[in-house]
C-alpha cells in the first residue's frame, strides 16, 4: 500500500483553518501541500486587504491563535485584537511556517473530479492578475473556504436593483469597506466623502463600521430587525468563568457525559439555575452598555437560543454601543431595508418609512463559499449538499425530551423546512467517508476558532493517513445517520438557526458547546480529553489553554506506534 504522504494536497483558502491544516500536513510528513488563495497576503478574512480601521475580533484575548504560536498583548482597553493585529499575526506565523507553500492571487473557478475518475482533484484557477486560467491536480484536498468569502446580497437591495432605480450614490458589502477607504485616500477625500450612510444589518461588521464612521463625524444610521446578541460586562471577567468550561455547561449538548450536566439540563432545579443564571447574563449584558427597555438596541437574539452573540467585554466610550446611547449613531429598529426608493437617493422601509442615504453598505451576511466552486454534479457526487430531514429523525427530536432546559423553545418553522447537514463531524462529507481524498476545516461554529481549527487539522491528517486508532462510521450510510441524528439535534437546540446559516461555515453549531464537540473529535483519535485537568468540583472552571493540544502530534505518532 502507497504512502498516504506522498499524496499531493491542495488547501483552498489561506485563513486561519487553511493555515494550520497546511502546518499540521507539514508536521505529518505530507511533502507536497499546497494552499491557494485569491488574496494577495495570507489570514482569509485577516488578509491586509480585508481589514479596516475600527474592526476586531470577537474572541476573548489569546482564544484565537495556534498553539506553536503566542500571540502578543492587545493595544485596545477591551483586550481584543485588532483586524489589523489578527493580520500581522497571520502573517508572521505564514512566515515562520509556512514560507513557499501559499500560491496567492488564484481565484478558485471549479473543483471536480478528472474525467472519468472516482478519486483526484482537478482545481481550475484564473489568475487575478494576468486573466490567465489553468488547472492544478492534487490526490487529496482540504475545502478551508470559510463562510465569510461570498457575500450574501438580497436580490431587492443589489447592484442591479440599484441601477434600475437608479440609485445616485455608492452601493457596496461590508466585505468591501477597505477597498472603498482605500479608493477615498487614492482620489484624496476622507470618509465626510461618502456623505449620509446607511448600514443594513445588526451584526458585528455593521457595527464596526457605524462605529468606525461615526467616529470619523459621519452620519450614520444602522438598520436591523433583530441584532446579534451580546456579551458585556461593566469589569474584566476572571478567566475562570470566561475562559474555562462555564459557559459550555450551562449550554446543554446532544450527549451529557458529565454528571453536572446531567443535573443541570434534566432536572427541574437544574433547569431553574440553568436559566437564572443565562438571564443574569443577559440582563447584566444590557446593564452594563446602559441599554434601557425603550432603546431599539434590546432588539437582540437570545444568548441561549441562538449563535449570533458578539463578545464586547468592557463596552468603548468610543464603540458602538456608547456611541449610539449618545445619538451619534442613529438605530432603527425593528425594520428591514425593502428597496431603493424612486427618488434614486433613499431607501424603504418595510414599516412605511423612508431613509435618505448617499451610501449604502450592505452587511448582509454571507452566502456558501462552496456553491461557486463546486458544480452541482459534483457537490451531489460528494455528498456535499444539504439534504431534506428523514421522517426517521423528525421523530429523533423527541430523544432529547427528557432535556429540561430545553423545554421552552422560541418559536420557530416546520422541522422538515430545516434542511441537514450531510457532512459527517462538519469535516467529512459522509457520501465520500471511505475514499479519504477530502475533507473541510472551518464548517464547525465555534467560540474558540484556534482551538477547534487546530484539533480538526489533526483529525484531517490522521483521516489521510489512515491511522487505525481514528474511529469511523463502518460506512456511508452510518455517517450520513450520524449526520442526520446531529441535523435533528441542531434542529431541537437551535430553533430556526439552520434557515439562516450558510453550510460552509456551519456543517454543525456547536457554538458554546466547544469544547464538549472537541473532546469528541479527541476521542475519535484516542486521545486525553478534558484536557484542562480539575477534580469534580473545580473542573468546570479551569482555564482552557492552547498549549494542552500543543503535543497532539506526538501523541498521535505514540498511538500510531503502539498500532505497529
Amino acid at each position: 500500500m502507497s504512502d498516504p504522504r506522498a499524496s499531493s494536497v491542495g488547501i483552498l483558502g489561506s485563513g486561519a483553518a487553511g493555515l494550520i491544516t497546511a502546518y499540521t500536513l507539514l508536521q505529518d510528513g505530507f511533502k507536497n501541500v499546497t494552499i491557494i488563495t485569491r488574496d494577495s497576503t495570507p489570514g482569509g478574512i485577516w488578509a491586509d486587504q480585508r481589514v479596516y480601521p475600527g474592526l476586531t475580533l470577537n474572541n476573548v484575548h489569546g482564544e484565537f491563535r495556534f498553539s506553536m504560536l503566542p500571540v502578543p498583548p492587545a493595544k485596545d482597553v477591551t483586550k481584543r485584537l485588532s483586524g489589523f493585529e489578527m493580520r500581522d499575526y497571520m502573517q508572521k506565523f505564514t512566515d515562520q511556517y509556512l514560507k513557499g507553500r501559499i500560491q496567492y492571487g488564484l481565484d478558485i473557478i471549479s473543483v471536480t473530479r478528472p474525467n472519468g475518475q472516482s478519486s483526484g482533484w482537478n482545481v481550475k484557477v484564473k489568475d487575478a492578475k494576468t486573466s490567465e486560467k489553468k488547472t492544478l491536480q492534487f490526490d487529496k484536498v482540504v475545502s478551508c473556504t470559510g463562510g465569510c468569502h461570498e457575500p450574501y446580497i438580497p436580490e431587492e437591495l443589489s447592484l442591479a436593483s440599484a441601477k434600475a432605480v437608479p440609485f445616485k450614490g455608492r452601493v457596496f458589502h461590508s466585505s468591501k469597506f477597505r477597498s472603498q477607504l482605500d479608493e477615498l485616500q487614492t482620489d484624496g477625500k476622507d470618509e465626510s466623502a461618502l456623505g449620509e450612510v446607511v448600514i443594513v444589518g445588526g451584526g458585528k461588521s455593521a457595527q464596526d463600521i457605524a462605529a468606525y464612521l461615526a467616529n470619523k463625524g459621519v452620519k450614520v444610521t444602522v438598520v436591523f430587525e433583530t441584532a446579534d446578541a451580546f456579551l458585556a460586562v461593566s469589569s474584566p471577567l476572571p478567566d475562570f468563568i470566561r475562559r474555562s468550561r462555564f459557559l459550555s455547561i450551562l449550554s446543554p449538548h446532544s450527549t451529557l457525559e458529565s454528571r453536572l450536566e446531567r443535573f443541570l439540563h434534566t432536572t427541574s432545579l437544574g433547569n431553574k439555575i440553568t436559566h437564572f443564571i443565562w438571564k443574569q447574563i443577559i440582563t447584566g449584558s444590557f446593564t452594563a452598555a446602559g441599554i434601557t427597555d425603550d432603546s431599539p438596541l434590546k432588539n437582540t437574539h437570545d444568548a441561549f437560543w441562538g449563535i449570533r452573540i458578539n463578545d464586547e467585554g468592557v463596552p468603548k466610550p468610543d464603540g458602538f454601543f456608547m456611541l449610539a446611547k449618545a445619538g451619534k449613531i442613529n438605530v432603527v429598529s425593528p425594520a428591514r431595508v425593502a428597496s431603493y426608493a424612486s427618488d434614486g437617493e433613499s431607501v424603504m422601509l418595510n414599516n412605511g418609512g423612508k431613509l435618505r442615504a448617499d451610501t449604502i453598505v450592505l452587511a448582509t451576511g454571507y452566502t456558501s463559499s462552496w456553491h461557486p466552486i463546486f458544480d452541482e454534479e459534483t457537490s451531489v457526487n460528494l455528498g456535499l449538499n444539504r439534504h431534506p430531514p428523514h421522517p426517521q429523525f423528525l421523530k429523533t427530536e423527541g430523544e432529547w425530551n427528557h432535556y429540561v432546559s430545553l423545554r421552552d423553545p422560541p418559536k420557530a418553522h416546520a422541522s422538515a423546512k430545516q434542511w441537514a447537514s450531510s457532512i459527517y463531524r462538519g469535516i467529512v462529507p459522509a457520501k465520500n467517508l471511505l475514499n479519504r481524498d477530502f475533507a473541510i476545516n472551518g464548517a464547525l461554529f465555534t467560540t474558540n476558532n484556534g482551538y477547534a481549527f487546530e484539533v480538526v487539522s489533526h483529525w484531517i491528517s490522521s483521516y489521510f493517513l489512515d491511522d487505525k486508532n481514528l474511529k469511523l462510521p463502518s460506512s456511508p450510510e452510518e455517517a450520513l445517520t450520524l449526520a442526520d441524528r446531529n441535523g435533528a439535534w441542531l434542529r431541537k437546540r437551535y430553533p430556526d438557526m439552520l434557515l439562516w446559516v450558510n453550510e460552509s461555515y456551519s456543517s454543525n453549531l456547536c457554538f458554546w458547546t466547544w469544547p464538549q464537540t472537541i473532546d469528541e473529535l479527541l476521542k475519535d483519535m484516542g486521545l486525553k480529553t478534558y484536557r484542562s485537568g480539575g477534580n469534580w468540583l473545580t473542573w468546570p472552571f479551569k482555564v482552557i489553554e492552547l498549549e494542552e493540544i500543543k503535543h497532539l502530534k506526538e501523541e498521535r505518532d505514540a498511538l500510531r506506534s503502539q498500532q505497529k
